[in-house]
């Protein structure tokens, strides 16, 4: 005997309506994962043009530029995450 409920089966007698779930979950996790690749990639790039030699206190130009390459990180995804949000709400086009 197992301990999973029917409910919990996601076999081919599921519903469509768990499979869309399923799947909807599945993207939403992708899309998490290529955003935390992005903020990794977005640290590399600020660390390697701010950052001459790493020591235990950023020094006042160090932390502005980190700032600047922040502000400017945000700004773009901003304005990305805006524009497809009018591109879905126009249906796409």
């Amino acid at each position: 005997m197992d301990d999973f409920s029917p409910s919990m089966d996601l076999g081919p007698s599921a519903g469509g309506s768990d499979q869309a779930e399923l799947s909807r979950m599945i993207a939403v996790e992708q899309q998490k994962a290529q955003f935390q690749l992005k903020v990794h990639n977005f640290t590399d790039v600020c660390w390697e043009k701010c950052v001459e030699k790493p020591s235990s206190r950023l020094d006042s130009r160090t932390e502005a530029c980190l700032v600047s390459c922040v502000d400017r990180f945000v700004d773009t995804t901003l304005a990305i995450t805006n524009r497809f949000a009018q591109m879905v709400q126009k249906g796409g086009h």
